[in-house]
């Protein structure tokens, strides 16, 4: 009878460490603490149980240090059942979603300057968004080149005028939010 020593790499184990069980534990009670974290209106948003959402929302309530840490680890008692990897994909959508908007304000916002300093620009504008209304756009951009020569001559103290200026970034706006729902 041949004796086959035992694979060294596996130690003869088939499941996860004691020490791997842990992480994974943790791991889980630190995304229920993000849970407790959020408004009602985004934890609505996420794929959770009945059990674990009114878990969550009682934790939000609770107000005795000890009393919510119980909690939050009978929280991340139950998100063993629930769908980790969607809950962690949705929350960071939220989290980088936003910086992905503030990048597209920032280039409107870089997009409106270049409007009201260049008449070029407008013609690489219209090759960019060809349903553009041209007249519309005309009219905003002399009008904030007007509303901007008359706030430099402003006195110390006086409040700008900033009624085109932001109407030409709401347009932008718009016609940017058109093309990506085409």
């Amino acid at each position: 009878m041949p004796n086959n020593p035992p694979d060294i790499s596996d130690h003869g184990y088939d499941r996860p460490s004691k020490s791997q069980v842990k992480r994974d534990m943790l791991a889980l009670q630190d995304l229920g603490r993000q849970l407790v974290d959020l408004s009602p209106d985004q934890l609505k948003q996420l794929p959770l149980a009945e059990k674990l959402f009114d878990a969550v929302r009682a934790a939000q309530r609770i107000t005795s240090r000890e009393g919510r840490r119980r909690q939050i680890h009978y929280v991340g008692k139950l998100m063993r059942d629930a769908d980790a990897d969607a809950i962690r994909r949705q929350l960071d959508i939220w989290e980088n979603g936003s910086r992905e908007q503030t990048q597209a304000m920032h280039r409107l916002e870089a997009l409106r300057d270049l409007l009201l300093r260049d008449d070029d620009a407008l013609t690489q504008l219209l090759d960019d968004y060809p349903g553009a209304d041209v007249q519309h756009l005309r009219a905003l951009i002399r009008e904030g080149r007007k509303e901007a020569r008359a706030n430099e001559a402003l006195q110390a103290g006086q409040a700008p005028q900033r009624k085109h200026y932001r109407a030409l970034f709401q347009a932008l706006k718009s016609l940017d939010a058109d093309t990506e729902q085409e």
